[in-house]
Order: structure tokens, then sequence, then C-alpha cells
């Protein structure tokens, strides 16, 4: 069974994740590439995350809160949350910003992603509700 999660944002950030088994864990750390591209890819485990966003590769290293801050199971938590607005808006272009909201995220709650995975998806949500002054779900950190 194969099972993926795609971002296709403003500038291109997609977020791609299939695999082969339902329990991911230690994935590689990210990797910055030239233009803000992060990647993580586990060929072993067949998934890939890749995020394309000027600005986020920085933001994440110098406003981000340190990996570990959470624990994993708080990220799932948020990211649940985060990705049925996200979802929901992509199905409504007439109230939301189809540049903004241009695809919908296949994210599993039942799918053990790991943390890195739902650390960079996490971060990314909060630095996207704070640079196009969105309000995915709850209160937003002013990072």
């Amino acid at each position: 069974m194969k099972n993926s999660i795609c971002i296709l944002l403003f500038l291109c950030v997609i977020i791609a994740c299939s695999t082969s088994k339902s329990n991911i864990s230690n994935p590689e750390k990210p990797k910055a590439t030239s233009n803000d591209t992060i990647k993580i890819v586990n060929e072993e485990l067949q998934y890939e995350v890749i995020i394309i966003e000027p600005g986020f590769d920085f933001w994440l290293q110098s406003t981000a809160y340190p990996r570990g801050y959470y624990s994993q199971s708080y990220l799932e938590n948020k990211n649940n949350f985060y990705v049925l607005e996200w979802n929901s808006r992509v199905r409504q272009p007439q109230l939301y910003p189809p540049n903004l909201y241009e695809m919908t995220i296949d994210y599993q709650p039942s799918i053990n992603y790991g943390y890195e995975v739902n650390y960079l998806i996490y971060n990314y949500m909060i630095y996207f509700q704070n640079k196009y002054n969105q309000r995915l779900y709850g209160r937003v950190p002013p990072r």
C-alpha cells in the first residue's frame, strides 16, 4: 500500500511521502540545497520530503524551536489539525486564495512518519501562517 503527502504552495512547496510500511522512524536529517530547498530522502522506506519556499530554510534555522523541543505526538496532533483545515481551504477556492492553497495534503494520522517529517510539516505550517497572515488552527506562535 502506498501513501503520499503532497503540498504545492505559492512558490512550489512540495512534500511527498510514499511508503510500503506504515511505520517510519529515524529519517535522515534534512539537507539544504540551493534556492531554499529542504529535502529528506529515505530510500529504504521509500519516501521523500521536499520543501521549496524562499526564506523557509533560513527561518527554520534561525527562528524555529530546535528539534526535540516538541514531542512527536504534539507535532502529529498539530499537523493533523493543520492539514484538515488546509484541505478544507483547498476545496473552497471561492473563500481562500487558490494561489496559497493549491493541492490537498494526504497526511494520515495512523501512519508514523517519524519525528523529522512531522517537525518539518509543523514548522512549515507555522512559517506559512505567519508569512501569509493565515490562521489554520488555534494560536499561532508569532515567530
